[in-house]
């Protein structure tokens, strides 16, 4: 696959992005260009050798601080709700071309959280052209998270009266009162080590019956796992990957001999076992007494793979 970016912006910037890809069964390509008056009018060409093209429109930076504001200013305008904070990249005024909006929005005691949801998600829609939304309960706290039109994403979480606070670094109050900050939660380690051997096993009986897709994900398992448990070992986020770029590069080149690069039996049980060598070292670094019960299964797992053809 190749890609190529282009970034000019228009007066009104917006940007276009390139890419193109090509695959055995077909060309095709997403065009970046400036959505200019010059350009706007233009129709994509169809292109010699099956290639076809499409204009992709993605937000800018400046939309999306737009978009921010807009929304801050909303929550302060609705009675219903009583504090506000950002969270993420913005709180820690870390913030990049492909960051998104993520804000804290605390309900009043006489709110009714599912009016305010439809107000709310109304809004996204009617305003900012939403075009799907989907939603996560941590607790009492509802995460409904929007993509738009443009590719941006935005994260709105609802919290119950008097709960709102930071959970970590990454908050910061706009308006109203928050709560004593509590630490984010950190996985635990026995939970990390059962997925990885669990996932473990499904890699070898996978593989056993050929089903190399299937192994190749439940490898992928046990590797994630793995690698959580380094970054929490080594005091950096431990979660959804988020610390993974921020290894050692020893580390790092650690981390990419597990990953299998094809479906090929003998690739895929190379990973495995460098994997699984991986997750008997950070066993022995989390617990001792365990890596002692597990570290001799753990290597016959990898070994009776010897046996299948």
């Amino acid at each position: 696959m190749r890609t190529t970016a282009a970034k000019p912006r228009d007066q009104f910037g917006f940007e276009w992005i390139f890419v193109a890809i090509r695959s055995k069964w077909k060309f095709s390509m997403f065009a970046a260009r400036l959505h200019s008056p010059r350009l706007a009018s233009s129709q994509p060409e169809k292109q010699a050798g099956g290639f076809w093209q499409r204009m992709v429109l993605v937000f800018t930076s400046q939309r999306r601080e737009q978009i921010r504001g807009e929304l801050v200013a909303a929550a302060k305008a609705d009675s219903r709700i009583c504090g506000a904070a950002h969270l993420g990249s913005a709180a820690l005024g870390q913030l990049d071309r492909w960051s998104d909006i993520d804000l804290a929005l605390c309900l009043c005691a006489d709110a009714d959280l599912n009016q305010v949801l439809i107000d709310w998600t109304t809004r996204l829609y009617r305003d900012h052209s939403a075009i799907a939304n989907y939603d996560v309960r941590r607790s009492d706290i509802l995460y409904r998270v929007f993509l738009l039109d443009n590719t941006l994403q935005v994260d709105l979480s609802f919290w119950p009266t008097n709960e709102l606070r930071a959970v970590g670094p990454k908050f910061s109050l706009i308006f109203g009162a928050a709560r004593e900050q509590i630490s984010a939660p950190v996985p635990d380690s026995k939970d990390l080590i059962g997925m990885a051997w669990l996932y473990a096993l499904h890699v070898r009986s996978s593989l056993a019956r050929s089903r190399l897709l299937q192994a190749e994900y439940m490898l992928s398992g046990v590797r994630d796992n793995v690698l959580a448990l380094m970054c929490k070992r080594l005091g950096i986020a431990a979660v959804h990957g988020r610390g993974l770029d921020d290894l050692a590069e020893e580390q790092k080149v650690r981390a990419a001999e597990c990953m299998a690069r094809s479906l090929e039996p003998v690739e895929l049980k190379r990973a495995f076992q460098v994997t699984v060598g991986a997750l008997v070292e950070e066993v022995r670094w989390a617990d001792s007494d365990l890596a002692t019960k597990l570290e001799g299964t753990l290597i016959s797992i990898v070994n009776c793979l010897a046996l299948i053809e």
